[in-house]
This record gives structure tokens, sequence and C-alpha cells, in this order.
């Protein structure tokens, strides 16, 4: 990711330091959750279904949503290794939205994170378990959270919203019925606002919870990751026409092949690069009146790498 308001470069190397220690931190703790399946193991596992979870559970990605619930924990004054285990869940929810998304029956994308789609190299059936039991993975990771139950209570609840009718799914039927009929900007945005902020804004109200944080920080979370969201979102549609799909890890023009209103269709290059500018300015300005300089500077930096990201 490459940073377009280089300001300081010691504090963009700092935030970016920091970005890939929580990265690591994020990485190692989900491969442990699948290790290599030995045979005998108690209790016994269904091996293929973990190997097509794992398969796609660490084939790369920027893990941006664990980052960020660790970044708001820490915001917040929280032990980021009790949030950790919430943090991944978050992960292995989005896993799971995107191994349905690449299904015939929905986006049919043959390519994820540079490697095949789980239901290439799986199979569709194990596929769709696969992405099944991943969710199921979220919540009970959630769950087990070593925090007080009250708060895990509240992070379940910011995670089953993100998920269901409100969210991710919601957001996901709107999207596939707007395919070749189109959509127009108020369906647009709400499209994305359920399909990729609801997940963002959940990870940074999960990381918030996690450390305790109050009604003034949560509202902050809430209102900057909406924008971030749409941001990268807005990103995301500018990639999907100009880079190849070596780059993006994914197949490029799938929007195109799809028939879908995007932002770039629906408002052209120009006016995309000034609403990812406005949206990461909006993020921003919502931290300031819950959260200090030097606990908002990654989270800020955050947002400003997103917004330039070239992958």
């Amino acid at each position: 990711m490459n940073n377009p308001n280089k300001t300081d470069s010691r504090t963009d190397d700092k935030h970016r330091a920091e970005y890939e220690r929580l990265r690591a931190l994020t990485e190692n703790r989900l491969a442990s959750y699948f290790p290599e399946i030995l045979p005998g193991s108690q209790p016994e596992p269904v091996p293929e279904l973990c190997r097509a979870m794992r398969y796609s559970l660490m084939a790369g990605g920027k893990r941006v949503r664990p980052v960020l619930a660790l970044l708001f924990c820490a915001a917040c004054d929280g032990d980021e290794n009790a949030a950790l285990d919430a943090a991944c869940g978050i992960e292995c929810l989005h896993t799971y939205s995107l191994i349905h998304d690449d299904l015939p029956a929905m986006d049919d994308d043959e390519l994820r994170r540079g490697k095949p789609s789980n239901h290439i190299v799986f199979g569709e059936w194990l596929a769709i378990l696969a992405g099944d039991a991943l969710q199921a993975k979220a919540f009970e990771l959630v769950a087990s959270a070593p925090l007080p139950p009250e708060r895990v209570v509240k992070m379940l609840s910011e995670l089953a919203r993100a998920a269901g009718e409100r969210g991710i799914c919601g957001g996901q039927e709107l999207d596939m019925a707007a395919e070749k009929r189109g959509a127009g900007e108020a369906e647009l945005y709400k499209i994305h606002l359920m399909k990729t902020s609801s997940l963002i804004e959940a990870a940074a109200k999960i990381g918030t919870l996690a450390a305790g944080g109050g009604e003034k920080q949560l509202f902050a979370a809430e209102e900057y990751a909406r924008a971030v969201g749409l941001a990268f979102q807005i990103r995301d549609d500018m990639l999907d026409a100009s880079s190849d799909s070596a780059a993006l890890g994914k197949p490029a023009g799938s929007d195109k092949k799809n028939g879908k209103t995007t932002f770039l269709t629906l408002f052209g290059h120009k006016r995309c690069g000034e609403l990812v500018a406005k949206e990461t300015e909006r993020a921003k300005a919502a931290l300031r009146p819950a959260f200090g300089a030097e606990s908002r500077g990654a989270l800020e930096w955050l947002a400003d790498e997103l917004a330039g990201r070239e992958l």
C-alpha cells in the first residue's frame, strides 16, 4: 500500500511497522486455528473441510479488518492479546464472504488473492461448507475472547449485524439484484455501506468494545469505518478497471463482465478520485472528537494508506 499524503517519513515508517507487526500477529494466530491435520488427533477433525477452510483463510491479503480492530483497541488503551482472537474472528467472517462471493451462483470468479478460488480447488459443495464453517468459527472466536461477558455480548451483536440482512448478506442480495438492470447513486451507496462498510465498521467497534471504549469512541469508530469502507470500495472499483488480474490477485474487469454498476461507471475516474479523498478526510475528522493526536495517528495513516493503495 502507498500513502499519497506523506508528511513525515519517520512517522509513516513507524505506523507502517506497527501495521506489519499486527498483520504478522494476526497471520500467526490464524494459522494456529488450522494446524497440519495429523491422523488420530482428538477430537477427529474433518480433514478436507479443514483444508478448504485453511486454503482460503491463509491465502494472504492485507488483513485490514483484524488490524483495524487491534488499532482501535490500542487507541482505547486496551489489551491487544485479549482482543486478538476476536480480531481474527472478523477475518474468518471476511474470508467466508469471499468464498461465497466467488461461487458460480454469485460473481463466478475463478481467482482470489492470486490463487484459484476455493470452489475451483475443492468443488462447489465443499467451498460452500468451508464458508459456512468459517462463519461459525468467527462467532466461536469472538465468544471465546478473554474479556468481561458484557463486552463479549456486544461484540457478538456487532458481528451478527455485519454478517446478516443488514450487512454482508443484505448488501450482496441488493448487488445481485442490481446486475444487468443497473443501480442508481442512492442504491449503490446503500449496497456498499452494507456489503463493504458493515464489516469494517464491526471491526472498528469490536476493537473499541474489547478495550472498554465509551459511547463517544464507539460513535467515532462507526463514522470512521463507514467512510473508510466507502473510500475502500470506490478505490476498488477504480482498480478493477485499471489493473490486471496478476496485480489485483482477482479477476480484473469482473464488474464489467457481470454488468455491475460501480462508482467508476456512475461517476468516472476524476470524480471517483475526489470521492476517495472526501471520504478519507471524513474518516479522519470523525476521530478527532474522541481520540487524541497520538492515539489516532495510526488510524489516520491507515485511512490515507488505503485511499492511495495500488493493489
